[in-house]
């Protein structure tokens, strides 16, 4: 085998893993766009008292055991954001983004877009650059009223 010979069969296989991640990306779009389309089917607005918030695995959550035998395998192992708060004379904890939970204020009654166990949105709620902006203004104060003391 010649240098040519080595770089001919580098190039076939570098062209079908390229390939494999284009054809999983387009599986992956249209398996989210299906996920997205029953989320917002099924989406409905509730007024929520927000308990806790944390990031943690879904084994060592409070969830019902219906729900967790639903759950992949894969999905067990990752830490996952979870809300637990107050739906009428319920408690519950519910899943969410982390766009949402960072938007979710604790210890109050806020207007949340549920679908199933998931929390899709919240009224109000800021957009990830507004709320990079609140937490560098935040810091930026903190920093002064340092500085005066």
């Amino acid at each position: 085998m010649n240098g040519l010979d080595i770089l001919i069969i580098v190039a076939i296989v570098v062209v079908v893993v390229v390939f494999g991640l284009y054809t999983l990306n387009r599986w992956a779009y249209k398996k989210m766009d299906q996920q997205n389309a029953a989320i917002e089917q099924h989406k409905m607005k509730t007024q929520a008292y927000i308990i806790s918030k944390k990031r943690d695995k879904i084994t060592n959550v409070n969830m019902p055991k219906t729900v967790m035998d639903q759950v992949p395998k894969w999905s067990r192992a990752i830490k996952m954001n979870f809300v637990q708060c107050k739906i009428g004379p319920q408690i519950l904890t519910l899943i969410c983004d982390k766009n949402v939970y960072e938007a979710i204020p604790l210890k109050k009654n806020v207007k949340i877009e549920l679908a199933g166990i998931y929390i899709v949105g919240v009224a109000g709620m800021k957009t990830p650059e507004e709320m990079k902006q609140i937490k560098k203004d935040k810091k930026k104060k903190e920093r002064e009223e340092k500085k005066k003391k």
